[in-house]
This record gives C-alpha cells, structure tokens and sequence, in this order.
C-alpha cells in the first residue's frame, strides 16, 4: 500500500479527528488536523509520538514545562502522564501509538473517536 500524506491530509475534515493511514506491527500511524484546544487525558499503558507536519502544536502538562513543536519537531508522551494538546493554529500531525490507544484517554468527549470510526475509510476505500 501506498500513502500519499498530503492526498491524506486532503481527506481530513474535522480538527481532532485522527485518520489510521498505516499499521506497523502493533502501532498504528495516525494523521490528524488539529485546531484550538484538546482535552486533558492520559494513556495509562501506552506512550505517544507527536510528529509535527505542518504549523505548531503545544503539549501542556500539568506537573512539567509545556513543550511548544514545529514542523519537523517530534516529542513522546509518556504513558500515564496527563496532557493536553493545543493549536493556536491549523496544526498537521502524524501520531504513533499502539493501535488500542483511544485517543483521548479514559475521557469521553464530542471530539472521542473509536478505533473503528478512525479506520472507517480504510474498509471503504478497499485499502
């Protein structure tokens, strides 16, 4: 399989909204448009890659220093500890985490997205 990360990139609608492009052994390769501001959550079991595409991105934290990253930026997340990514900004990302990571966490919110949901293009598209 081939992806092409702009023509990726081109099928995002909605911020917060991760989009499975790919899976490598059991992690799972995720692009996202983000914009505005996240909600707090935590991973208990599994680490997060933020991969900074396009614009900048703030990961807040509340018992460290917020990481501020720009294109080309990368930063792990790890796993228990609480944070809350933000975007002034359209914000492109492409995040690695084990494929059963929910993406916010334990937390249900209007922007949760199951597993299914994020790879519903890839059983439509034929992939």
């Amino acid at each position: 399989m081939i992806s092409n990360i702009d023509r990726e990139f081109a099928q995002i609608a909605d911020y917060w909204s991760p989009r499975v492009v790919a899976d490598v052994n059991d992690q799972s390769v995720k692009l996202a448009k983000v914009k505005g501001e996240f909600v707090w959550h935590d991973h208990k079991d599994e680490d997060e890659l933020f991969f900074v595409i396009k614009g900048s991105l703030t990961i807040r934290y509340r018992d460290r220093d917020d990481v501020v990253l720009k294109a080309g930026d990368m930063h792990v997340v790890p796993k228990g500890i609480e944070h809350n990514p933000l975007a002034e900004e359209e914000c492109w990302l492409m995040l690695f985490e084990p494929a059963e990571t929910k993406h916010t966490g334990d937390v249900v919110d209007q922007v949760t997205k199951s597993g299914a949901e994020q790879r519903a293009h890839l059983t439509t598209s034929g992939a």
